[in-house]
Formats: C-alpha cells, sequence, structure tokens
C-alpha cells in the first residue's frame, strides 16, 4: 500500500454508505447486472475532474497522480465526456 495522505477509511465508509443506500432503494428486488461498472462510473468521472482541477488542467501531471498512463487518462475523459482543455470549461463565463 503507498503512503497516500488521503484517509482510505473515509473514501471506504462513503462508497459503504451509498451502497448501503442503493440496497435499501432496491426494496428487496436483486440489483442489476453491472455493479462494479456502475460504481466505477460514479466514482471514477469526479475523481479525475477533481485530480485535473488539482493539476490545473495538466493532463500528464494528472495521470501520474493517478497512477495511469496519459493515453489511458484521455480515454477515460472521452468516455466520461470531459474536455481536454479543462481550464477553459471552469473559465468559461455563466
Amino acid at each position: 500500500m503507498s503512503d497516500c495522505v488521503v484517509n482510505e477509511n473515509d473514501i471506504a465508509r462513503c462508497v459503504r454508505k451509498a451502497l448501503k443506500e442503493y440496497f435499501k432503494d432496491l426494496d428487496g428486488e436483486a440489483p442489476c447486472c453491472g455493479m462494479y461498472g456502475m460504481v466505477m462510473d460514479c466514482v471514477e468521472k469526479p475523481l479525475i475532474e477533481m485530480v485535473l482541477e488539482h493539476a490545473a488542467g495538466n493532463q500528464t501531471r494528472t495521470s501520474e497522480m493517478l497512477g495511469i498512463n496519459r493515453n489511458t487518462l484521455r480515454k477515460k475523459m472521452l468516455h466520461h465526456g470531459i474536455p481536454y482543455i479543462f481550464e477553459e470549461r471552469r473559465r468559461s463565463p455563466e
């Protein structure tokens, strides 16, 4: 395990709480197939967005922080509809 500053228990607690609510909302019905993909899609987009923001839109730095290849980052950004030019999106007038 790495020497991360983030308290992994906080993240795990959030995931457990969300899944507990998900199962509660199912009201006894069986969960859908592909729960892993569903959870990863829910978590991955804000993760990439927040790390991109922290890295001031620098994709190389973002990919290094995430521990993934820059091309993989770009594919994930495309999959989630995250613009390549993150800085322009943040600065755009409302």
